[in-house]
């Protein structure tokens, strides 16, 4: 398709996106992934097991993902019938959604409970805005590599490794060389927007975890102490009597 040859850096600026917003999602609202599907299915039994806040909005992510990616599909398909600039609009959209998601977990978070309404809104707009994503990149950049499914790509760079070591038997087959260079620069641009800072709630957990390890390490040692006390009395009691006598 046209547009991932037009646009370069369109494919490398939205692995970028994605890779930022599935982190911050899954750090801010106890485990959500937001640009696939594929994961929510793992912290969902997760959740489920171990009886983890978050549920909700992981069984809602995967109707909510369907449903945007089926709307861009059509929206796509009338703007391209009426000469509009269908890619454009629908990225803007896109946009739209990751702005209202930004202030929504400005203003509502941090979410301690991934249950609660504020949360599950908050996630469902940016569950909304990777659809877009996911979709407008199947629709109008089809040649680029994934920006949001990883796996594909990583498995395909392993494929093209190996015929570059020895080179397949199939003729006419496509040099893996510059698919390789591609799809290796969107793993690592991918990777770049893991790299962030983790949000406040993230380490006020852990200072409560660690204070209550160590409340209750000191709890431990005072009923070793008390136990020990209880074990000497009786040995203190019958030395006492033996000097008496």
């Amino acid at each position: 398709m046209p547009a991932a040859n037009s646009r370069p850096a369109l494919p490398l600026l939205l692995s970028l996106n994605a890779g930022f917003v599935d982190t911050a999602g899954f750090l801010a609202l106890q485990g959500l992934f937001t640009a696939h599907v594929t994961g929510n299915f793992v912290t969902l039994g997760a959740s489920l097991v171990f009886g983890t806040s978050g549920a909700v909005a992981k069984l809602l992510a995967l109707p909510v993902f369907c449903l945007v990616v089926i709307l861009t599909r059509l929206i796509s398909s009338a703007l391209l019938r009426l000469n509009r600039p269908a890619l454009k609009i629908i990225l803007g959209v896109k946009v739209v959604l990751l702005v209202a998601g930004a202030v929504l977990a400005i203003r509502l978070g941090p979410f301690v409970d991934g249950g609660a309404w504020q949360a599950v809104v908050t996630g469902m707009v940016l569950v909304a805005a990777m659809a877009i994503q996911n979709a407008a990149h199947r629709i109008h950049l089809g040649t680029a590599p994934p920006s949001t499914l990883m796996t594909g790509t990583t498995t395909q760079i392993m494929i093209d490794l190996a015929d570059m070591v020895h080179a397949p038997s199939v003729e006419n087959a496509p040099a893996p060389s510059a698919r390789l260079l591609a799809m290796s620069t969107n793993i690592v641009v991918f990777r770049c927007g893991l790299r962030r800072r983790r949000p406040p709630v993230c380490a006020r957990r852990r200072l409560v975890l660690r204070r209550a390890a160590g409340s209750r390490n000191s709890h431990l040692h005072s009923c070793e102490r008390q136990a020990e006390g209880a074990r000497d009395e009786p040995l203190l009691g019958e030395r006492h009597r033996t000097q008496r006598a």
